[in-house]
């Protein structure tokens, strides 16, 4: 970040409260994408205690490169401290380094519901076995490895369950009905 932008972050200690300052990133988080309104920017330059807004845009901007970086770099708690530099206020840095980390797992999970990110399947095995000991009713067991490509959450996941035999013989006659549909779908020539 340029340093004339970090000169411009302790407008923040014009906020009477810690509140305050969370209401700020709150704010510059819930409108990422479309930015600040007019009475948005009013209220915060009221908080501010400024009396013209010229400087709320640099702070404005220094703020949102400090939360992209804190969300979409998944920096540490540690790591969010190296982000300022010395001429930050020690108070300063306390307070952003807590908040940021604070939301830090909030907006990364509003990220992922942006994005939509689901686990892909990365393998799948299944076999028939006694429901439980004392049964002698067969069930499905389902074996699947989901490969998470977020890059908050990355890895594998191994999820289990168990089908009871109607479920997997009504399972295995919907699957067999989709296939019959794509393959007459195949047979049809297109638009006719």
């Amino acid at each position: 970040m340029e340093q004339s932008l970090w000169s411009h972050l302790p407008l923040l200690l014009r906020a009477n409260t810690k509140e305050s300052v969370e209401y700020i990133l709150e704010s510059l988080w819930r409108t990422r994408n479309c930015g600040l309104d007019s009475s948005e920017r009013r209220v915060i330059q009221d908080i501010l205690n400024l009396q013209n807004d010229t400087d709320l845009d640099p702070l404005l901007v220094c703020l949102r490169m400090l939360i992209r970086r804190c969300v979409y770099e998944n920096t540490s708690k540690d790591e969010i401290v190296k982000l300022f530099p010395n001429e930050v206020l020690p108070e300063l840095q306390k307070l952003l380094t807590i908040l940021l980390h604070k939301f830090q797992p909030l907006w990364q999970q509003d990220v992922l519901k942006d994005k939509n990110v689901v686990p892909r399947l990365k393998t799948m095995t299944w076999n028939m076995a006694n429901a439980d000991n004392e049964s002698t009713d067969p069930a499905a067991v389902i074996n699947l490895k989901l490969q998470n490509d977020s890059q908050f959450h990355s890895g594998e996941l191994d999820v289990k369950f168990q089908l009871a035999t109607d479920t997997l013989e009504m399972l295995l006659k919907s699957m067999h009905s989709i296939r019959d549909q794509f393959s007459i779908t195949e047979e049809v020539p297109n638009g006719h």
